[in-house]
């Protein structure tokens, strides 16, 4: 009969010390095993906050999420995130607790950043809180942003350089044969008349190389013969600049008639020239408005798929089988 009460007596403290265990464990596990002090955050979206939800400072775990509350704030919803941490934290006022995940594949937490005040939050108050960044959202709103971009304004402004391609085409198909011939004529005259140009340059430079030359001898009165011929060398240089000055004038008659052609053309075709010319600057206007947004949200997802690569190169056996993330509520 005493063997029989020794062993009751033994199973039933192996089940106390079991229970005890368990206990401890789970109380290990939820990180409420001392005294904690409370505090609250508001946020405007909570996707994956939820009771035992761990609480991080600066990297380090401090406590967990006890409750979500909604509270209708300003005619939207609001949520109230309520988290105990270990009693005594000493927390800057100016601290941000923002909704992540360390990793691609993590769960979500409540990471604060340390602020730089030095004054502390009292326990029960605010944090000020951040929601955390959506790669898929961000890179849906950019898609749909591309998209009403490509509805809006790239395929007006392709149907407009349609339609100024046609109208060049058809201009260039019934003029083009006038200003071509236009600009032959002018580039053989101007041709033809360039050696004699370089001719009448080169004459007077060293027209003027002689004068200047025979300048240096005029103080002297024994060269009053070369100063005569100097002057005649003079009206010889002048009546060369003449004839440059002629030539030049032919010239630019030449290029007048051209920008007359040129400027018919432009006057006839000149609302398809504004149309296209104020369609590119409103896409252009477009495009330098949504451009700081969409460098934002292409950064966000460059930081996020370095994280994901990092993780894979650490474990590539997380492509094929990854463990499930921990459940907090039955503490396994």
């Amino acid at each position: 009969m005493k063997t029989g009460k020794i062993n009751y007596v033994a199973v039933g403290g192996f089940v106390i010390a079991t229970l005890v265990g368990l206990v401890v464990s789970v109380a290990l596990l939820t990180g409420r095993t001392g005294a904690t002090d409370p505090y609250y955050a508001i946020y405007e979206n909570v996707t994956g906050v939820k009771f035992g939800t761990q609480v991080l400072y600066e990297g380090y775990p401090i406590g967990q999420v006890e409750t979500v509350t909604p509270t209708p704030a300003g005619g939207r919803m609001m949520f109230r995130v309520d988290f105990e941490i270990k009693q005594g934290w000493r927390i800057p006022a100016d601290s941000i607790a923002q909704i992540a995940a360390p990793g691609l594949l993590s769960a979500i937490t409540i990471s604060i950043s340390a602020g730089g005040s030095i004054e502390t939050l009292e326990p029960g108050s605010r944090v000020n809180g951040r929601e955390a960044a959506n790669i898929f959202a961000v890179m849906s709103s950019v898609a749909g942003d591309i998209s009403e971009l490509a509805e809006t304004r790239v395929k007006p402004l392709l149907a407009s350089l349609d339609r100024t391609v046609k109208v060049f085409g058809d201009l260039m198909e019934g003029e083009a044969d006038v200003l071509i011939r236009g600009i032959n004529e002018l580039a053989m005259d101007v041709a033809e008349r360039l050696p004699r140009i370089a001719d009448n340059v080169e004459e007077f430079t060293e027209s003027m190389n002689d004068s200047s030359r025979q300048l240096e001898l005029i103080l002297k009165p024994e060269n009053r013969e070369k100063i005569e011929t100097m002057i005649a060398n003079m009206d010889t240089a002048a009546g060369n600049f003449v004839r440059l000055s002629g030539d030049l004038q032919k010239t630019r008659d030449k290029l007048d008639e051209l920008l007359a052609v040129s400027n018919t053309m432009i006057s006839i075709n000149s609302k398809a020239v504004e149309n296209s010319i104020n369609d590119l600057s409103h896409v252009v206007d477009s495009m330098a408005r949504h451009v700081d947004s969409m460098n934002q949200n292409l950064e966000g997802a460059a930081r996020n798929m370095y994280e994901f690569s990092r993780q894979i190169r650490l474990n590539p056996g997380l492509l094929l089988g990854g463990t499930p993330p921990r459940d907090e509520d039955s503490g396994r």
